[in-house]
């Protein structure tokens, strides 16, 4: 199979779909792969590092996109890679497709056939290619949370590890998952006051059987979540449904009782945002200002830690992207049903079930497609 890996375009992404040793192992296993000039600079990979991990090394997007069987990237493409997708071409890469109504539609008119990291699901519900990115995205929210605090930044001028006779800051992390738990580590060894707040019971005692005294585990609803918020000075969102919309947990009043320049990272942001005053920002422009609350709301926080991101992707993309290259998708998806779920999309069919229902459009199971 050819493989294709284009360079990223969206704005202030400077992670590649592809490290060298992935490169190799596909080399060996008998594929081709093509990687856009200056793909990995980003990553500090060079185009000669690559070439001699047996990569082809092409001009342009158009090569890549014109060529390759299976295009191998990180983010969702942008409107003007739209007209360089195949039909029928295999798109492996983080879609989020349940906010993204002109996407979704793109890839459906185009008749791609969109796996999608992030729904690709082991059978106890673990999300093996979100993980490492959900790492890296919870570990930078509270240095970034802490950053915006300084009254350089707009913020309250608040420390999150306190000083002897002062208070440390408040931190609240709505969202005990993968996200939930980085961040509370990084939280309390910045040495703030963490609540952690999530809906799963088994999941705070986990969490506390971990951390135990250093943070407070509180059942979520909208009366804990309100006090939470309002008390903290850092909130992180790190609220995901798999493949659908994020619920909107922190309304505009909840924002409204916090304290004026407190700061709001919402992690959530790649699924729609778990806060009702969230909107997407990029890493040139990464906050604005609501009731007074710096909003920090970039969806690609990982892009920014480029060279770690891209090799720890690498890591959990490049077994699903051989298993395809090797017997084809239709039988890779019949031998792993993991893999089957990252099926979004299909030659202009709804595939996951979670993406048809935010979006209005009919589900079709991807079963009915390559059986079960």
């Amino acid at each position: 199979m050819i493989i294709g890996v284009p360079k990223e375009i969206k704005e202030e992404e400077y992670r590649v779909g592809i490290a060298p040793a992935g490169v190799r192992i596909l080399r060996d296993a008998g594929h081709t792969v093509l990687i856009e000039q200056g793909a990995g600079e980003g990553s500090r990979i060079s185009d000669e590092e690559y070439e001699r991990a047996g990569a082809v090394i092409v001009d342009g997007p158009q090569e890549v996109y014109g060529r390759g069987e299976l295009i191998m990237k990180v983010k969702e493409p942008q409107p003007e890679e739209y007209e360089l997708l195949r039909e029928d071409q295999i798109l492996y890469a983080y879609l989020h497709l349940a906010p993204a109504a002109e996407l979704t539609k793109a890839l459906l008119d185009r008749k791609i056939i969109g796996v999608a990291y992030e729904t690709i699901q082991l059978p106890d519900g673990s999300l093996p290619l979100l993980t490492p990115m959900s790492e890296v995205a919870g570990r930078m929210s509270v240095q970034i949370g802490a950053h915006f605090l300084e009254k350089t930044q707009g913020g309250r001028g608040v420390l999150l590890s306190g000083v002897p006779g002062v208070s440390r800051g408040r931190v609240t992390i709505i969202g005990a998952g993968t996200v939930g738990q980085a961040a509370t580590k990084i939280a309390v060894g910045f040495g703030a006051e963490v609540r952690l707040l999530d809906v799963n019971q088994r999941r705070l005692m986990y969490m506390d059987d971990i951390f135990g005294s250093r943070i407070t585990t509180i059942m979520s609803n909208y009366d804990t979540i309100y006090e939470s918020v309002a008390q903290s000075h850092l909130v992180i969102g790190s609220v995901l449904i798999t493949g659908a919309r994020a619920p909107r947990l922190v309304d505009r009043s909840m924002v409204a009782a916090m304290k004026a320049g407190a700061v709001i990272v919402d992690v959530a942001i790649d699924q729609g945002g778990c806060v009702q005053t969230s909107r997407p920002t990029s890493h040139k422009h990464p906050t604005y200002v609501v009731d007074d609350v710096i909003h920090y709301c970039v969806p690609n926080m990982p892009g920014v830690v480029a060279r770690t991101s891209t090799f720890a992707l690498t890591n959990v993309t490049l077994p699903y992207a051989l298993k395809i290259a090797d017997l084809g998708l239709s039988e890779a998806v019949r031998c792993d049903q993991a893999l089957a779920r990252g099926v979004n999309v299909h030659k202009g069919l709804v595939t996951y079930d979670n993406v048809a229902g935010a979006l209005g459009y009919p589900y079709t199971p991807v079963n009915e497609i390559f059986g079960p």
